[in-house]
């Protein structure tokens, strides 16, 4: 960093020089592993080009519909390019699904049906899909338990790898769904590699090989040279407000997978004999491709920030993951800051 710019963040910003001395010094340790991502970076970039190339977006597609979308052409090929860009039959990319939690619900609810089980294969999944398994929240909100779809849990081992024997002894024969998050979350544990998923998608098919293997994908797309559907993986689903929004997207949401399970979906997402068909942008298809485009380079330098976040915390002392030089599978850092003061003092700083 040059001094100009240091200048400017000590007097401007009041970040002490010790602050980014130790900074500029973990930015030289991390090199390698930023070099690693920027490969990675890099073959995202044209594999997200390759499928705005292959549906010849132009800006006929960034027109605004009014009403109900019908015959929407710039949203027909925006699920084209997901669906090429994930390597999947198809997708549904869509403003009215409103958050991660959204798509992963109509994933579910889409899908499953009466008597159908559900299995979560890396341990409890983010609290907020507990209203809609049913595990928490009032009833007949209809989740999954209202409409009688059964669920269980299978922890992880303590490496993080997804535990197949325990896999193996909870499917039964009413299982349809077995499921993974990608990401960490909240927990403690690293993300769930590809190479993670398609050693569990083998395993599972193995057993019963019309079980529908599910990924959430929150935080995950980017971060590898495969998605989930390179690895086994039937359906996934995942946020725009996360990665693939690429910062810019304003809202939205995208489920991906065999077109067989995404037909379902669709009439989850709107209502039967409507499915895809309807369903207006409200001016957000160019918004979204853009996106999608920016979307390697800005998980890329996401990426690069937790891993630079991290060493620095590390070299102070604190507990992280996942480590330095860990393959990375999800965009988040976690740091065990030990205390509440330490917390409310993290928190303000990054307030101020």
């Amino acid at each position: 960093m040059n001094q100009a710019a240091k200048d400017l963040l000590i007097n401007d910003f009041k970040i002490s020089e010790a602050a980014i001395e130790l900074t500029e010094e973990a930015e030289k340790e991390v090199k390698n592993e930023h070099e690693k991502l920027d490969d990675i970076m890099i073959f995202n970039q044209y594999k997200v080009l390759s499928a705005l190339q292959k549906n010849r977006i132009s800006d006929m597609h960034f027109a605004w519909q009014t009403g109900y979308g019908l015959n929407d052409i710039g949203r027909d090929a925006l699920e084209r390019v997901y669906a090429d860009t994930f390597h999947t039959e198809a997708a549904l990319v869509r403003p009215i699904i409103v958050s991660g939690t959204h798509a992963l619900a109509i994933a579910y609810l889409g899908t499953l049906r009466p008597g159908d089980e559900l299995i979560y294969c890396s341990g409890a999944p983010y609290d907020t899909l507990e209203e809609i398994i049913g595990k928490r929240g009032g009833k007949d909100q209809g989740s999954l338990r209202d409409y009688g779809v059964s669920y269980k849990e299978v922890e992880l081992l303590p490496d993080g790898s997804v535990d197949l024997e325990g896999v193996k002894s909870a499917i039964s024969s009413k299982t349809r769904m077995v499921a993974v998050q990608r990401a960490m979350g909240y927990g403690w544990r690293k993300a769930i590699s590809m190479e993670e998923i398609e050693r569990w998608v083998s395993f599972v098919k193995g057993i019963n090989k019309d079980i529908i293997c599910m990924v959430d994908n929150c935080y995950g797309e980017f971060l590898d040279y495969r998605d989930p559907a390179d690895a086994g993986a039937d359906i996934m689903a995942g946020s725009l407000i996360k990665n693939p929004g690429g910062g810019i997207a304003l809202s939205g949401g995208y489920v991906a997978g065999r077109k067989e399970l995404i037909d379902r979906v669709q009439y989850r997402m709107t209502s039967p004999g409507i499915g895809a068909e309807l369903g207006l942008m409200f001016g957000q298809t160019r918004t979204m491709l853009q996106g999608l485009f920016l979307a390697p380079r800005v998980v890329n330098g996401a990426v690069k920030g937790s891993v630079l976040c991290g060493r620095v915390f590390e070299k102070l002392g604190f507990e992280i993951c996942p480590k330095v030089g860990d393959k990375r599978s999800d965009i988040i850092q976690a740091v065990r800051l030990k205390s509440a003061d330490a917390v409310l003092s993290f928190s303000r700083g990054v307030q101020k």
